[in-house]
């Protein structure tokens, strides 16, 4: 089944504006310019309007696109918190402006976390294991937590893990496991030793380097990865996320993968994960492929 996917209760969130491949956004209080190369249309407001509300701009490097620096008036901190409330998950995350333009939070995952919390409510399981796999500053794996669920939080990037950790103890929660490792070397070991989880959630990069400098191509190592976790399910009681941000790859890739791994018994709902402007243009920002039993 294919879906258009969008969250739907953020109050510390909004896309107020999109295009020139640039989006302006709302984060808590703070207002942010950022490069989004799907961007492709006109803006909807004049460019003194999006002046006028931004308080921090990102402008990439002319010689590295994937780095760059901020524009900061005097009104915009550094760093800053915001809250996600759904149902009886409330979890706070502290972002950051950072050098690669990302500040700690995706926000087209909110729809994500809820199909997490509400899946692993649903479960026989009163503490059903969760892996988080390319797991960054960890909003799935609060969600999981919050839930109930003893998650295993993995990310190359020890700073990363860091930042999960103050997100961690600033929603007030606890007992997360913090896995500074290659995602594949680690899902490996973990399929021979035979472990079981009834939550699985893959947020891959479409490149990336593991912890001791390993090379992660979402082309070459995505089918590898998929098959891997296909050994580490329970076959009982599970659920799988797979969000990919890559502009070369399909929901129908998404979808092959996941029925080749899993077989046809598995109908996985899958489709675009998207935010809505204030003037009704959809911002694609990934696929997604999800299941659950």
């Amino acid at each position: 089944m294919i879906k258009m996917l969008t969250p739907v209760h953020w109050k510390d969130y909004e896309l107020l504006d999109s295009g020139n491949f640039e989006k302006l956004e709302r984060f808590g209080k703070q207002v942010l310019t950022r490069p989004e190369p799907q961007a492709v249309w006109d803006k909807s407001m004049p460019e003194d309007e999006w002046q006028k509300l931004s308080q921090a701009t990102f402008r990439k490097e002319k010689n590295d696109p994937e780095k760059g620096k901020w524009i900061l008036k005097k009104t915009c901190p550094e760093q800053w918190n915001i809250s996600y409330n759904y149902k009886n998950l409330s979890i706070k995350m502290r972002l950051g402006l950072t050098s690669f333009r990302h500040i700690g939070v995706f926000p087209e995952q909110g729809d994500n976390w809820d199909y997490i919390f509400d899946n692993i409510k649903a479960m026989k399981n009163p503490a059903p294991k969760v892996l988080n796999l390319f797991a960054y500053t960890g909003g799935a794996s609060l969600a999981a937590r919050a839930a109930g669920a003893e998650v295993v939080h993995v990310d190359s990037v020890k700073p990363v893990i860091t930042w999960a950790r103050e997100n961690m103890e600033l929603s007030g929660l606890e007992g997360i496991r913090w896995i500074v490792e290659d995602a594949l070397k680690f899902v490996k070991r973990e399929v021979r030793r035979g472990t079981r989880y009834q939550g699985i959630i893959l947020d891959p990069p479409a490149y990336g380097r593991g912890a001791d400098g390993e090379k992660w191509v979402l082309e070459e190592n995505i089918n590898e990865m998929i098959k891997l976790c296909s050994q580490l399910i329970d076959p009982q009681e599970h659920f799988l996320i797979m969000s990919l941000y890559s502009m070369g790859f399909s929901s129908l890739i998404s979808s092959n993968l996941i029925k080749s791994a899993f077989g046809d018994q598995i109908n996985p709902e899958s489709g675009e994960l998207y935010l809505n402007d204030k003037f009704g243009k959809k911002l694609p920002l990934g696929t997604v492929v999800r299941f659950s039993k």
